[in-house]
């Protein structure tokens, strides 16, 4: 099993926007993580150690027919060996019913079975492109500051983007963003205030795009939201908007308040458009912002 007491094990699970989950054979819940808190309600603190049919989840079909005694894909798979998938309705801790798509994979030692876990995702709301990845393979994909979307995983969304494009005529748009004089911040403030900031900057971002949009931490203070069924002057409205609400965000510490302003470069793709060509003009747009006296946008 993998070993959750691990933290760079825990830390990289917690990061899953996803609900995880992991029971031993005797279904006793060993680790619950963040994106199980959010679905369900339960905190890990009123979960672990308990077992998954102890009045927490208590899931039904659509039937109203309960599973987690005779039909639970998670016991399923602990006595197969199989991997079991199933839409199901979980119970909310504060009384609701939740749809979700769950997947329960065994857990191997050697060539023994030691548990399970389960993976679940809330199907009312779906707003967090994080769903499009497989399971897992999403800890490849996350900046552990932020919890953002990396510069891995803005590379692969935006060549499915660009294939839409090309393949569809779906037109998108990027817009290059760069926190300014972020240097000045960790020199006067210290890195721990810096980290702080761009969690700010992330959260201010990932609370306002909509259902349809992208946005991740390229690396530093640089991020790049994808924006999908755009025109010029729609690119341009959304960019203004989120170039706006940064510079009216507040971290309060001790008795000032910290602000900051990012500058932007955004570009619709245009014909014949590779990852390399519509990033580049973004970041050259982006540096003309810079050029013209910061916290303003660009665009192409």
């Amino acid at each position: 099993m993998l070993r959750v007491g691990d933290e760079f094990y825990k830390n990289m699970l917690e990061n899953i926007y996803d609900g995880v989950y992991f029971v031993d054979c005797e279904r006793k819940i060993t680790f619950w993580n963040k994106g199980a808190e959010r679905i369900t309600g339960f905190s890990a603190s009123e979960v672990v150690n308990l077992y998954c049919f102890d009045n927490i989840l208590n899931h039904i079909n659509e039937d109203g027919v309960q599973l987690c005694l005779n039909l639970c894909p998670l016991a399923n798979t602990i006595k197969t060996g199989s991997t079991c998938e199933a839409s199901v309705f979980l119970h909310h801790k504060n009384g609701h019913r939740v749809p979700i798509t769950v997947k329960a994979v065994p857990i191997y030692e050697g060539e023994n079975i030691i548990g399970a876990v389960e993976i679940f995702t809330d199907d009312s709301n779906k707003q967090f492109l994080i769903h499009s990845m497989n399971e897992l393979k999403i800890i490849a994909m996350i900046d552990q500051l932020t919890e953002l979307p990396n510069r891995r995983f803005i590379e692969t969304k935006l060549i499915s983007k660009i294939n839409e494009f090309t393949n569809l005529g779906i037109p998108f748009g990027i817009a290059f963003m760069d926190i300014d004089h972020f240097k000045i911040i960790n020199d006067t403030y210290g890195h721990d205030v810096g980290d702080e900031i761009l969690k700010m900057v992330s959260n201010t971002f990932t609370n306002n795009i909509r259902c349809s949009d992208f946005v991740g931490r390229w690396g530093g203070e640089e991020f790049v939201a994808i924006l999908a069924n755009v025109n010029e002057e729609k690119l341009f409205h959304l960019s203004q908007k989120m170039r706006a609400l940064i510079e009216n965000s507040i971290m309060r510490r001790d008795e000032e308040d910290l602000r900051v302003t990012i500058s932007i470069g955004s570009s619709l793709c245009k014909e014949n458009d590779t990852m390399k060509t519509i990033l580049k003009r973004a970041d050259e747009l982006l540096y003309k912002s810079k050029a013209n006296g910061r916290n303003t946008v660009t665009i192409d």
